[in-house]
């Protein structure tokens, strides 16, 4: 089997503007995501889909393989899906690897990949972390059934403690397995409601029928979104053992 793993990332982020071109140990953050990357031992190659030539040009000084796509995707599931296929390579699975993790760890995206050559019924693999706390509405939450479907996500504090407290909430891991043929589909749709209602690009793959699967992993990563998640970035490296292994 073939596994291509895709990061998508793009320069105007809102909340930290050139956000892949901040620097932590003098290597942006969009390479600190291909380096690890690249170190997948199932991987079969791994791509930069950016949608900025000043992307591109970092990626080359630092010999990483970079595709321009479009600045009109919406997401980077869109953006991802635009990169496939002008690829024009045949995968069994696409590994969609966000940008703005610079902390992932590689043996996180193997047991993502192994997961799903043995779920092949489920069209999306969705793994998670455990948290303590869901207040944060820059973190995806799942919701799931007791054989681990995600049936919702959202940004809000899910599920509701009405009657118990939640112990942990399952916060959403920013890599994303998907059998090609989903991805299309995917693809072939507009943004649904609930898409639009909570900025939570996989909504649309519930809303159109999509089977997401989830698994448990242990460790910890989240994205850059604002400042204070850079500066948090900053201090994780000091101590972190994988980025001592880069090539």
């Amino acid at each position: 089997m073939k596994f291509l793993g895709l990061i998508p990332t793009r320069i105007g982020s809102k909340r930290l503007p050139s956000k892949p071109l901040l620097e932590i140990n003098n290597i942006p953050l969009i390479i600190h995501t291909y380096k690890r990357a690249k170190m997948s031992k199932l991987l079969d190659d791994v791509i930069i889909c950016c949608d900025d030539k000043k992307i591109m040009d970092v990626a080359k000084k630092f010999n990483s393989k970079s595709i321009l796509t479009s600045k009109n995707n919406k997401n980077g599931t869109e953006r991802i899906y635009e990169a496939y296929r002008k690829i024009r390579k045949k995968y069994d699975l696409i590994i969609d690897i966000q940008g703005d993790e610079p902390l992932i760890n590689p043996k996180h995206i193997d047991r993502v990949i192994n997961f799903h050559t043995k779920n092949m019924s489920s069209e999306i693999i969705l793994p998670h972390i455990k948290i303590k706390y869901g207040d944060n509405n820059n973190v995806v939450k799942l919701i799931t059934d007791i054989q681990d479907n995600v049936i919702y996500l959202s940004r809000t504090k899910l599920p509701l403690e009405f009657k118990q407290i939640n112990k942990f909430y399952k916060k959403h891991l920013s890599i994303i397995s998907f059998r090609p043929e989903s991805l299309k589909k995917f693809n072939s749709y507009n943004k649904t409601p609930l898409e639009k209602s909570e900025d939570i690009e996989l909504l649309r793959a519930l809303e159109i029928g999509l089977k997401i699967k989830t698994l448990p992993l242990r460790g910890d990563s989240f994205s850059i979104d604002v400042l204070s998640d850079y500066k948090k970035a900053i201090e994780k490296f000091k101590i972190d053992k994988i980025a001592k292994k880069y090539k």
